[in-house]
């Protein structure tokens, strides 16, 4: 296959014996036909070269979060007797202009080993490949290329800030008149809580210091006795999105499902085009979650009125947190009527609030969590949960004194 160069060469070449013999120069036949044989040896000198390669190539995470690396491992081993010429790897990279890599001559049985970075500054989808080995004669301008590996797809997850997980809620949990549970445990005696003593338990579990205290039998429990239940709403609208807006709050929800997954607590995440993740615990869960938060993108056809509806009518307790870029009062007004169904509920505002948030939403009934960038609300979103858990204690401290 000629490369640019050859074709250039090619009918430059052409091109000067054709006006050699319009003006009956002889110097010009030589020059053309110099021009023309140098293209005949470069063709003869790819289509005589043959390649028995081994080629490797491994990703390195194929998972990766978006601003955390990852890189592409090429393994390449000669099979073959004779010595290779010098190889260019070409692999192409969506978004990018791809990786090309020059390998230098290897001998029988020798390995040479080459890597590069992925782009991975954005959430999404990266198609590699496929990978293609190169081999051109020493003036470029013939080319032959055989193919090495096949397309692969690097799932670049959102960018996850280490936040605190949302507190624990008494309102509409599955257990939620399980006692708290404690640290109790001693080396060879550990135990998560305590529950009331049932027909047929064993009877070397009941813990009669606490029982005396309260005078009713408990028993031991060694496992967590519930699960905390978190619901996501992320607003996909873009009539409220704009580019920093929407990464960040996809980035918001993401962080949010990770750290109360790892919690193990029940996850669920909808979205306001209609996706619905269902409840899940887990690491596969939350790495389900994480896959469609990946490529999750905005859309006109969405509806934060039919969501509210939605977890209005079948809500699964816990806490309940609604990430959107702005919010009005109406839609604030309908969201604070959730608190029914939900232990807590949280709004998550990623627009530019000295704008398109309503002054209104100040003095909400529902904690409101404002960050325009990822960090911003990480800063932000802790610190709303210690003022939360901070009012939780005190209204329990008072209820305690009455």
């Amino acid at each position: 296959m000629l490369t640019r160069q050859g074709w250039l060469a090619l009918t430059g070449g052409a091109a000067v014996i054709l006006t050699a013999r319009l003006l009956g120069i002889g110097e010009l036949y030589v020059f053309g036909a110099c021009a023309l044989g140098l293209v005949a040896f470069a063709a003869v000198y790819v289509g005589t070269k043959r390649l028995d390669l081994e080629v490797e190539r491994t990703v390195q995470p194929a998972r990766v979060h978006a601003g955390h690396s990852s890189r592409v491992d090429l393994r390449i081993r000669n099979l073959r007797a004779a010595d290779t010429p010098v190889l260019r790897l070409d692999d192409p990279v969506s978004g990018t202009r791809g990786a090309e890599l020059l390998v230098p001559p290897l001998s029988r049985g020798a390995v040479a080993v080459a890597t590069y970075r992925l782009p991975t500054d954005r959430r999404g989808l990266l198609r590699v490949g496929p990978l293609s080995v190169a081999v051109s004669d020493p003036f470029g301008l013939t080319r032959t290329a055989i193919p090495a590996a096949d397309a692969i797809e690097v799932t670049v997850y959102p960018r996850i800030e280490e936040i605190t997980p949302v507190p624990f809620t008494a309102g509409h949990d599955p257990t939620a008149g399980a006692r708290q549970p404690h640290a109790l445990g001693r080396a060879g005696d550990d135990f998560y809580a305590l529950r009331t003593y049932v027909v047929g338990d064993d009877l070397r579990r009941i813990h009669w210091p606490s029982t005396a205290r309260h005078d009713e039998l408990l028993v031991r429990h060694q496992e967590q006795p519930w699960q905390g239940r978190t619901t996501i709403l992320l607003d996909v609208r873009r009539s409220t999105h704009d580019e920093t807006s929407f990464e960040t709050a996809v980035s918001a929800a993401a962080s949010i499902a990770v750290a109360n997954g790892a919690r193990r607590d029940l996850i669920r995440v909808l979205t306001t085009d209609g996706i619905d993740s269902g409840f899940g615990t887990g690491h596969a869960h939350v790495q389900a979650v994480l896959e469609h938060l990946a490529v999750v993108q905005m859309t006109g056809t969405a509806s934060l009125r039919a969501l509210i509806e939605v977890v209005s009518k079948n809500g699964g307790g816990g806490a309940l947190v609604v990430v959107l870029a702005q919010v009005t009062t109406d839609e604030l007004t309908g969201i604070g009527r959730l608190r029914s169904r939900y232990g807590s509920v949280t709004v998550v505002v990623t627009g530019d609030v000295r704008v398109r948030t309503p002054a209104a939403t100040t003095g909400a009934a529902v904690p409101v969590v404002r960050g325009r960038t990822t960090r911003d609300f990480a800063t932000a979103w802790d610190a709303a949960v210690k003022a939360q858990r901070s009012g939780h204690r005190s209204s329990v401290r008072t209820g305690v004194g009455r």
